[in-house]
């Protein structure tokens, strides 16, 4: 499957890689500053589930900047599921939260609601360029 990506879409993929590289590579090395960066109470299981959202994250910037043309197609289509996943499940529980719970939950959707956005537009562009 080649697919002809649209050229104003690549550069902010290729960005969005490299911060998932950076924000998983503090999630997995400082567990207890990301907390506090979102402004969360540090626990074993905070840290634990940081920990694995930053391996996740390292490894799919990664396979996506060590990818060529048609995986990164593939990889791109993973990361948007992944982001749209990420994005519903925290507007979801900002809903039915309050508290500082919310301001926590509302900065992670900030961080996931832009890779979900830039996600979807690269595939509807896809799309469109494959009919």
């Amino acid at each position: 499957m080649t697919t002809t990506h649209a050229p104003a879409l690549t550069k902010p993929l290729l960005a969005m890689a490299v911060g998932r590289i950076a924000l998983g590579a503090a999630s997995v090395a400082a567990p207890g500053a990301m907390a506090r960066t979102f402004g969360t109470q540090r626990s074993a299981e905070l840290d634990y589930m940081t920990r694995v959202f930053g391996a996740r994250a390292v490894a799919l910037g990664t396979a996506y900047l060590l990818a060529g043309p048609d995986e990164r197609t593939r990889l791109q289509r993973l990361c948007v599921g992944v982001d749209v996943s990420d994005t519903v499940s925290g507007l979801s529980e900002l809903v039915r939260s309050s508290g500082p719970t919310r301001r926590s939950l509302a900065m992670a959707v900030l961080v996931t609601g832009p890779y979900a956005a830039v996600g979807l537009a690269r595939l509807l562009t896809d799309l469109r360029q494959r009919a």
